[in-house]
């Protein structure tokens, strides 16, 4: 048999053997599709959310469905790969993030915007400032009664109300405020939505909620200087002592500058395993300058755009 011979009878051979390793697999192609159908987040960011997702649609036609639910949820799901994309307020765990590398995963936590936990309070409350201390000693349980804040409050009991038990501003306050400690005090509760927190806010006088300023801008107002008029946005101070030339509101400046003291990133967690599918291109749009321009009108601080800061009077009706 000549060198041709020889080739054109390899050839021959490896034609009788076409894929055996590169079948396709049906199930696990489902489910990859499935996975990648959809999108959790926390509830809490429902808004902007919302609104990244229409644009990317409109743009570029594809389909991906949110899941708005809570933080814990959120991450549960994408561990399980019943999603490959969760939007959180917190990075991977060194434990999630060997878990997935263990199944030959490259989970990646990519930042994409910072906004403020805000505190509110029911219009008839006459103090509008808080120290980050005090709202700590509130969580911890030390103090029940707004007296035991502002000795001329006669409001009662702290009606403290978070969105969710399960949410990542409950678990933000635990982290960042509570060093761990979980709360135990019976005036703290938690209602099911951001929106019924603000609800629940306006309909009780000695309320106090806490919830992400992303669901207080006024849509009436293009510079995002203003809050929801329903209920008031107290200031917050790092000082020992609050008082309004040293307590800040979570304004987008404020949050630039870190002088509003109750920040947290948010953190798109990809575990894609497709580089060209749609939960990547949904994240990495939210990355492009439009993405980042939708975040800043809607009030968050984007997580890389240019920042025009210029004076603003606001006229109080």
């Amino acid at each position: 048999m000549n060198a041709f011979n020889k080739i054109v009878g390899l050839t021959l051979i490896l034609g009788l053997f076409p894929s055996c390793g590169n079948k396709p697999n049906p199930e696990k192609e489902e489910a990859y599709q499935k996975a990648a159908s959809i999108f959790t987040a926390d509830e809490s960011f429902y808004p902007i959310l919302d609104e990244e997702l229409y644009y990317f649609t409109t743009q570029t036609l594809d389909s991906i469905t949110p899941l708005y639910i809570n933080e814990q949820d959120a991450v549960k799901k994408l561990m399980t790969e019943e999603t490959w994309l969760a939007f959180t307020t917190r990075d991977f765990t060194e434990k999630e993030r060997q878990n997935l590398k263990d199944r030959r995963f490259l989970p990646r936590a990519i930042p994409i915007a910072y906004d403020g936990l805000a505190i509110i309070v029911n219009n008839a409350n006459p103090d509008t400032c808080i120290t980050v201390k005090d709202f700590a000693r509130v969580l911890k349980g030390e103090v029940e009664q707004w007296s035991d804040l502002y000795p001329q409050n006669k409001l009662g009991i702290i009606d403290v109300v978070f969105d969710n038990p399960l949410s990542s501003t409950v678990r933000w306050c635990v982290d960042s405020i509570l060093d761990g400690q979980q709360f135990s005090a019976k005036n703290i509760g938690a209602v099911k939505t951001s929106a019924a927190v603000i609800d629940y806010v306006e309909k009780h006088e000695n309320a106090l909620g806490i919830i992400g300023s992303n669901w207080l801008n006024d849509k009436r107002d293009t510079t995002n200087v203003t809050f929801k008029k329903n209920i008031t946005v107290m200031g917050v101070s790092k000082m020992d002592s609050a008082k309004h030339y040293n307590s800040w509101k979570p304004y987008q400046y404020y949050l630039y500058n870190g002088n509003y003291p109750l920040c947290r990133t948010i953190y798109a967690l990809l575990n894609d395993t497709r580089p060209s599918g749609i939960p990547t291109a949904f994240t990495h749009f939210i990355q492009l300058p439009k993405g980042q321009m939708i975040i800043l009108r809607s009030g968050l601080l984007p997580r890389s755009a240019n920042m025009n800061v210029r004076n603003v009077i606001v006229k109080k009706e």
